[in-house]
């Protein structure tokens, strides 16, 4: 597996709860050197506060090796245009390390936060990439454009607004995805999918694995950010757990993720908690987290043994994965590489 990290590195998932401090611009161009030091494959940006495309144009600059990536940007915020165009300039700026990661966000943030109009997903985030990859081909050999489908019917091209052709043309693109048919869709169309953390081993192996086999290519690439608790000490890593037990009781509270946790057999569950979220009552969720689905789906680790229960939880499913530690030290570095060279 290739291990890849979330800017800034180190920090720990709050949870439900709002990040106590937004994300230091300043730390990134030191955040990302790290990541490139120490072994990673990529350094993904999420696209919560801040734009990721900035941000990884500054870890870019920073970098010589590691990839950059967005882990995800929301696509139906954007036109595909607009979306070729920010990739195309990033990927320029890291000399050819760039990844897109593209996810389609719920129908409620399209509506109420984009302002967009809704559509079933699945066919338009096919739409969308294939439209994207059509925009950058149209660049790189300075034909017309003609693309048109459902979604999109694109065939405007105007010397003042066409990028010229670059050096690194093949930009991997990988789609976010919970559901089997999103999963499809990225095998169909992407260089691989980004899974949500609510996908158990379990759940990818029995629901995942079997949607994209036959439609994958041979380099495709199935990718994972786990939830995972881990810390140096036992006192510590029991901190961690109870941050990892929230955070996993949001997600099986959310109707768009109940699907995950079907194969377990929880479904009416996972509606009982939903209705709970409706009512604020979200310390009554984590009760309801038993301690069987809370290993099933989360890595609990001790630093030291991080990479060997990941290896054993994903070898065999997965071709990346993101993990870090908090790197405080020299010592915290040290044990980072060590995770880092023993996933690999």
């Amino acid at each position: 597996m290739k291990a890849e990290t979330l800017l800034p590195l180190g920090k720990l998932d709050p949870g439900l709860r709002a990040m106590e401090t937004p994300l230091n611009l300043n730390d990134v161009v030191a955040q990302a050197a790290i990541a490139d030091a120490v072994g990673y494959h990529a350094v993904l940006m999420e696209e919560t506060k801040d734009d990721p495309f900035q941000v990884l144009a500054m870890a870019a600059g920073a970098t010589e090796r590691v990839h950059v990536g967005t882990s995800v940007a929301i696509a139906f915020a954007r036109s595909p245009y607009v979306t070729a165009q920010a990739a195309w300039t990033a990927q320029k700026i890291s000399a050819g390390r760039f990844e897109l990661g593209l996810g389609s966000q719920v129908r409620g943030h399209i509506r109420r936060r984009f302002g967009m109009e809704w559509h079933p997903p699945g066919p338009w985030m096919r739409d969308y990439v294939r439209a994207v990859k059509a925009i950058w081909q149209s660049w790189q050999t300075q034909k017309p454009l003609e693309f048109e489908s459902k979604h999109y019917n694109l065939n405007l091209n105007v010397p003042l607004f066409t990028p010229a052709p670059i050096e690194y043309p093949a930009i991997p693109i990988q789609v976010a995805a919970v559901n089997p048919y999103m999963a499809k869709v990225a095998a169909e169309v992407a260089d691989g999918v980004r899974l949500h953390p609510v996908c158990s081993p379990r759940y990818i192996e029995e629901v995942i694995v079997p949607a994209v086999t036959g439609v994958r290519h041979e380099k495709f690439e199935i990718c994972l950010k786990p939830l995972i608790a881990t810390a140096a000490d036992e006192q510590t890593l029991r901190a961690r757990k109870g941050i990892a037990r929230e955070r996993l009781a949001f997600y099986m509270s959310t109707p768009a993720y109940a699907g995950a946790f079907e194969v377990y057999g929880l479904g009416d569950l996972c509606a009982d908690m939903a209705e709970l979220s409706k009512a604020g009552q979200w310390h009554a969720l984590e009760a309801l987290v038993s301690d069987e689905i809370f290993d099933a789906c989360v890595v609990v680790a001790l630093y030291e043994d991080l990479a060997a229960i990941i290896n054993e939880r994903y070898g065999n499913l997965l071709q990346r994965i993101e993990v870090s530690i908090p790197v405080e030290s020299a010592a915290d570095k040290e044990q980072l590489v060590d995770v880092i060279k023993k996933i690999s």
